[in-house]
């Protein structure tokens, strides 16, 4: 008897494409079709549902679209965009799909995660109680940010965003952080002088980069910092604290608009399609800190956002300000005066406050934002009056030594350590009586003079974060010390 050999069949919903535009194409068809769901087109590049309706479906195309015509046929693949995750993608440079762009190879991965997942709820999730030191003297102090935050980094062109987020990546060195920088929608050159940084002083052994370049889909900048948050879960779910720096997402919802109006959705306010809050409130919701029985790892999200001549309440700008937990606004009129980072603390806040800043910090910064808001509001008035009471000079005297010490250079982030020692001498008021040249000589000196003469008492500081007595009288033994060898 002969034995008929039936072969394997396997069942697949097929559609037919409509029109294709620029990434877009329309299916007639695939009637079981999910929202982020994978289909294969006829020439092998992958697409994913971003919409439908009664007659047709909406997908975005993951790659090339000039193979696809109309006509050609549609497979469902029954499966909902995933994308690679792991260890191997540590130092990988990687587009929104996980395949390299480094030049280095294919990356190692063994598992997958959603792109689109639901954030994690609120009996997950534990208060935010552990500061994500940033380096940067101003943040630290009177900015602070949490691990688990969300703070949003808000400006113009060309005053200094990006090296806010590079800073705060250079800062995790040695702290046991990994690091997602997430670049959508700027060019290959801009992104590689970020590289430039990061490199030469191996921030790039704990960072993984996410890129989706200007002359890439509108699609792909679109799943680009879906990409990233998947990666920083995966870390976050295996305990880990992963920052994921966002640059940007003012040019995220440009690509997500041009997407939507190609799909004739109707445009809103400035053209942006009504859903454009849920797209970003999405993401930002991934952010936080998990409970231990779910790994009790931390995602901090550091969004940037590009606003027009200072205006804050433009759409993306707004939305996301009410989405996140404070925003860091950098002030062109102060970048230019020279005061870097330009950061206006006037309209820049952290609503995790100063719970998660160390006793030493703490006790440090107390005041401070007052002092320099009142330094701002008197130097504007006292501009044409050439006589000051003795108070109003002493006030002036005070805020200047202030500012001089909030001016820090790029890539040169400033130890905690460091950062108390030099706003405790600020707070016991020996900077406002010196010289100019002299504040900027001690601002730059006296920790190396410490580091020499008095390492113990750096370690000390380390380890307790707290200013005790003992303390308070080796610092201010050392202030004398340094200024007799300063005159010496």
């Amino acid at each position: 008897m002969t034995q008929i050999s039936i072969p394997n069949l396997e069942i697949k919903e097929v559609g037919t494409v409509k029109e294709v535009k620029h990434g877009i194409v329309k299916v007639a068809g695939l009637p079981s079709c999910a929202y982020g769901q994978l289909v294969e087109l006829s020439d092998g590049v992958k697409g994913m549902v971003i919409g439908f309706n009664p007659q047709e479906v909406l997908l975005i195309v993951l790659g090339d679209d000039r193979g696809i015509h109309v006509g050609d046929t549609v497979f469902n693949q029954a499966e909902l965009l995933s994308v690679p995750v792991g260890e191997a993608f540590v130092g990988r440079m990687v587009n929104c799909l996980g395949r390299p762009l480094d030049g280095k190879g294919p990356v190692a991965f063994r598992e997958r995660a959603p792109a689109f997942r639901q954030a994690a709820g609120v009996m997950d999730r534990e208060p935010l109680t552990e500061p994500l030191l940033t380096g940067i003297k101003i943040l630290d102090v009177a900015i602070p940010i949490g691990k688990g935050q969300r703070e949003l980094i808000l400006g113009d062109r060309q005053t200094g965003k990006s090296s806010l987020a590079v800073d705060a990546i250079l800062n995790q060195q040695g702290k046991d952080v990994l690091c997602i920088y997430c670049w959508m929608g700027g060019s290959l050159s801009a992104f590689r002088k970020i590289l430039h940084v990061l490199s030469p002083r191996g921030a790039l052994s704990y960072t993984m980069a996410v890129c989706a370049f200007a002359d890439h889909s509108p699609a792909e900048q679109y799943l680009c910092p879906y990409t990233a948050a998947a990666l920083g879960e995966y870390f976050m779910a295996h305990g880990r604290d992963v920052l994921v720096v966002f640059d940007d997402l003012t040019k995220h919802a440009w690509a997500y608009r041009q997407m939507s109006l190609l799909m004739e959705r109707a445009p809103g306010r400035e053209a942006y399609p009504g859903d454009i809050f849920y797209v970003h409130s999405q993401l930002m919701e991934r952010a936080g800190r998990l409970t231990a029985a779910l790994g009790g790892g931390t995602m901090t999200f550091l969004p940037i956002a590009e606003t027009l001549q200072g205006d804050v309440t433009g759409y993306i700008q707004s939305n996301l300000i009410s989405m996140t937990d404070g925003q860091v606004y950098l002030n062109t009129a102060l970048f230019r005066e020279g005061f870097k980072p330009a950061i206006d603390m006037g309209l820049s806040v952290s609503r995790i406050g100063s719970k998660v800043q160390c006793p030493a910090i703490r006790e440090v910064s107390e005041g401070l934002r007052l002092t320099y808001t009142q330094y701002r509001d008197m130097l504007r008035m006292t501009r044409l009056r050439t006589r000051l009471s003795e108070e109003a000079m002493e006030r002036l005297r005070r805020g200047e030594a202030l500012r001089e010490l909030l001016i820090q250079e790029n890539a040169r982030p400033v130890s905690l350590a460091e950062t108390i020692v030099l706003f405790y001498a600020f707070k016991r008021k020996i900077l406002e009586v010196l010289p100019q040249g002299d504040l900027k000589r001690f601002k730059h000196e006296f920790f190396l003079f410490l580091q020499q003469q008095h390492p113990a008492l750096i370690e000390q500081l380390e380890r307790e974060q707290l200013l005790t007595h003992d303390l308070q009288e080796a610092l201010n033994q050392s202030f004398i010390d340094y200024f007799r060898a300063m005159k010496a």
